[in-house]
């Protein structure tokens, strides 16, 4: 077992202005299941499913898995399926938002509780979400743009989400397994599904498997036991395999299992279910993939925000060479600054990819991220320090930030950190509204901010920083990731 965290306040960094001896993840020994399970948490918001929905997923699968007697490994590869079966839900996020002109959250979620191969539901579903506050003739002229993308465009968004999900997956060093599975979660027993079309056992089994579990869980949660049974048993042969749904439906009187999709204790439920003789532990490199994976499915969300956590990231191990802290509060510091947005996947792109300035309650939209970030984060014991820097990168030293308010005297090094090279990276790139800005532009303004809300001392390190690395442009990635999104509708 992880050993627990100590807070900020315990570390004894807050205002702390230079680098502090201690790490930011402050743990012996950490169960890799531990950390996907509480992260996966940032996949059900992006989703629009309610929290723990891949936890709650990965219990049906798992005892599914039971009832059929699985192997040890191939339960193992099916576990980490359960839980990362979004990880590439965030890269069709601005294509469905453009496509219904209304909220990707709310699209994702509301599609998971109708059968989309049947065109009446689908026709009743698009009217109902599509231009959303739109007027009829709005919705009507959005109607015809889906109708007009039809088949194709449903298979190119869930290719989109399918392979770069299995992509990620092998980055995290998972099972070949685990990423098939990803890859065929939208695959249906007669063919119908997508991306490939699929039939039968041309699918693999811990794919079938996670089809059958994230359909139940979404109505379960919905409607309660029997509707999730009910749709299970409706689909039989169409969506799931048949010998699937029988296992399933033996498991209608075992009210101790339903009971558990119930606890407030998600992590600590899905531990146990975790095969005992294939326990994966998250060593250093480990933590450095989950953050890079978890990067990658932050900055996939939008293509204005293509790249920002790497970048992020680089700037900030930049910044704190310069004052010349030890290799392992570096390391930290990248992670930290690779995780920072993970709150961003709850804010829509409707708000993310506007082509104009947000409103000032589309602003206070996107001000909720950092929040968004602790909860995710501080749900890893080991992160507590971790998530409590990563999500004060929009705090200011007067006090004027969000989203804690938090002034100078509580401020950690880390987080001014994190804060100066966020504002650097931010400025120097693209957005809809408003055009990147040059090194001397941001200098100019940043200087302005200088001990009153970004930390002198971290800034004349970016300086020293930028001296010696040149900041280069990410709008030619940005605007590629653009052309790809617009090449794709």
């Amino acid at each position: 077992m992880s050993t627990g965290a100590t807070s900020v306040n315990a570390w004894g960094l807050d205002g702390e202005t230079s680098p502090p001896t201690g790490r930011l993840i402050v743990a012996t020994e950490i169960r890799f299941s531990e950390i996907i399970s509480a992260l996966s948490v940032a996949l059900d918001i992006t989703q629009g499913q309610l929290k723990g929905h891949c936890m709650r997923n990965a219990l049906i699968g798992m005892r599914l898995a039971q009832s059929l007697d699985l192997p040890t490994a191939d339960r193992s590869a099916l576990f980490y399926a359960l839980l990362l079966k979004d990880l590439g839900c965030s890269s069709n996020a601005a294509k469905m938002a453009y496509l219904f002109r209304a909220d990707d959250h709310e699209v994702k979620r509301s599609v998971r509780l109708i059968n989309w191969t049947k065109p009446g539901e689908c026709i009743k579903h698009c009217w109902s979400h599509c231009a959303s506050g739109g007027s009829v003739f709005e919705k009507l002229l959005q109607m015809a743009v889906m109708m007009r993308k039809g088949a194709k465009a449903a298979r190119q968004i869930s290719e989109i989400r399918c392979d770069r999900g299995a992509e990620i997956a092998r980055m995290l060093h998972l099972p070949e397994a685990t990423a098939t599975a990803i890859h065929d979660i939208d695959e249906h027993w007669n063919g119908g599904g997508n991306p490939l079309g699929l039939q039968g056992e041309e699918i693999s089994l811990l794919g079938r498997i996670c089809c059958l579990s994230q359909t139940v869980e979404v109505f379960f949660s919905a409607y309660g036991r029997q509707a999730a049974l009910d749709v299970a048993v409706e689909r039989r042969g169409q969506w799931f395999d048949p010998k699937l749904v029988d296992a399933l439906t033996g498991l209608r009187d075992d009210a101790s299992f339903w009971k558990s999709l119930e606890t407030d204790d998600l992590v600590s439920e899905l531990s146990r279910w975790e095969p005992e003789d294939a326990v994966l532990l998250a060593d250093e490199a480990c933590l450095d993939r989950v953050a890079e994976a978890f990067a990658k499915v932050v900055d996939a969300k939008s293509p204005w925000t293509y790249q920002h956590s790497t970048r992020v990231a680089e700037i900030a191990v930049g910044v704190a060479q310069q004052f010349g802290c030890n290799p392992e509060l570096e390391r930290d510091v990248r992670r930290a600054a690779l995780l920072h947005d993970i709150g961003k996947l709850g804010v829509s792109n409707m708000i993310l990819d506007k082509d104009g300035k947000p409103t000032e309650e589309e602003f206070a939209e996107i001000r909720k991220h950092p929040d968004y970030s602790l909860q995710i984060l501080q749900q890893v014991e080991a992160f507590k320090v971790l998530a409590d820097v990563a999500s004060a990168h929009h705090e200011r030293l007067d006090g004027r930030g969000y989203h804690r308010r938090l002034d100078g005297t509580q401020l950690p090094w880390v987080a001014r950190v994190l804060a100066v090279s966020d504002i650097c990276e931010a400025m120097s790139a693209k957005r809809p509204y408003r055009d990147a800005m040059p090194w001397w532009k941001i200098q100019e303004i940043m200087s302005h901010d200088g001990g009153a809300g970004v930390d002198s001392d971290c800034l004349h390190a970016l300086e020293r920083w930028q001296d010696h690395h040149q900041l280069e442009s990410r709008v030619e990635a940005q605007l590629a990731e653009v052309d790809r999104l617009i090449a794709e509708l």
